[in-house]
């Protein structure tokens, strides 16, 4: 009976082990809108496995359906950490989905690309424009201006993602709407815009839709620079980028700490990485401009437009910017869409 018990008590002990070590080996964290398409988060969250050990799912949702379902389950978190558009980010903290962590780069992000409580943080940049297929315009001149988008020859090849709902297509908004002599506190040369455009039968997808440009089912798409850049360099479409003449927008996209996380040391190890050496290489081979711009490779930067071209592209108050989310998103459901 002893020995019988005594090797039944080694064999409960034994697994026990086995499902301790199985535990910690099967370490994850979730992100909200971590798309492998977008801005090369595949590469980025293989790099997080491989050097943390930490298993991040890909996701698909956009930032305002992240910022959604972040306030749906605060009061029992689902996700640990988000990446998000600048504007959601702010409004996500007022909403207390979100709470402060200051990365190990903390000091190496400049002050007008955080929060300071540390509620948000930048990792890397873009700047909108036309990410154009250029096969798929059949010989159609490539656009040069916001102008050039309502010529009726661009009919049924226009697209641009949600403004009501992405935060790439509510960048899009504003920068036309800066384009055309808008504030933020005034949104109808955009909504202007937006319902001449409609003649052109635009689509207008909720996700990123890159593989739709690639396919030409999209053959001009509002979107940033590093998608352009990555189709052309690394995925040898024939894309062309255009910073409209008329001026444009770049802006930071940021990540945070979700409030109350199920797995907090993981996600916080997740956002260091983002902030580190390795990780903000990443992003620069992705063709984003990481937040840390000693990461740049020189190579890389000569693969962009010109200085004189991205003289274009200009910032705004980007609080300002979050605060004028929703009267503009209520304005365009009503008017445009």
């Amino acid at each position: 009976m002893s020995l019988r018990f005594h090797r039944f008590a080694r064999l409960g002990v034994l697994a026990a082990a086995l499902v301790a070590a199985g535990g910690a080996m099967a370490q994850t964290a979730i992100c909200y809108n971590c798309p492998t398409e977008w801005a090369d988060w595949g590469t980025q969250l293989k790099a997080i496995k491989a050097r943390t050990g930490i298993t991040v799912p890909a996701d698909n949702k956009n930032s305002g359906q992240s910022l959604a379902q972040l306030v749906a389950e605060k009061a029992s978190p689902v996700a640990d950490v988000t990446y998000l558009g600048v504007t959601f980010a702010v409004q996500a903290a007022k909403d207390g989905v979100v709470e402060p962590y200051k990365p190990a780069a903390w000091k190496d992000i400049p002050d007008g690309l955080k929060d300071p409580a540390g509620n948000w943080f930048t990792i890397h940049s873009g700047t909108l424009g036309f990410m154009v297929n250029v096969d798929a315009l059949k010989g159609k001149p490539v656009p040069k201006s916001w102008a050039d988008l309502l010529k009726p020859e661009y009919k049924g090849l226009i697209g641009y993602l949600d403004p009501a709902s992405a935060f790439v297509g509510y960048v899009g908004a504003v920068a036309v709407n800066q384009a055309r002599g808008g504030t933020l506190d005034n949104f109808k040369p955009a909504i202007d815009y937006f319902k001449a455009l409609q003649k052109n039968e635009p689509i207008v997808p909720k996700q990123t839709s890159y593989a739709r440009v690639l396919s030409g089912e999209i053959a001009i798409l509002l979107d940033y620079d590093f998608n352009a850049y990555r189709a052309k360099y690394k995925d040898k479409a024939n894309v062309a980028f255009v910073i409209p003449s008329e001026g444009t927008l770049a802006v930071p996209y940021v990540m945070s700490l979700v409030a109350k996380a199920p797995h907090a040391a993981d996600a916080k190890k997740v956002l260091d990485f983002t902030l580190s050496d390795e990780g903000q290489a990443i992003w620069a081979k992705a063709y984003l401009r990481p937040v840390r711009a000693s990461a740049m490779p020189k190579e890389i930067e000569a693969q962009f437009l010109p200085a004189s071209d991205y003289a274009r592209a200009k910032t705004v108050d980007y609080a300002r910017m979050a605060e004028s989310q929703r009267a503009f998103s209520d304005q365009y459901l009503k008017e445009v869409r």
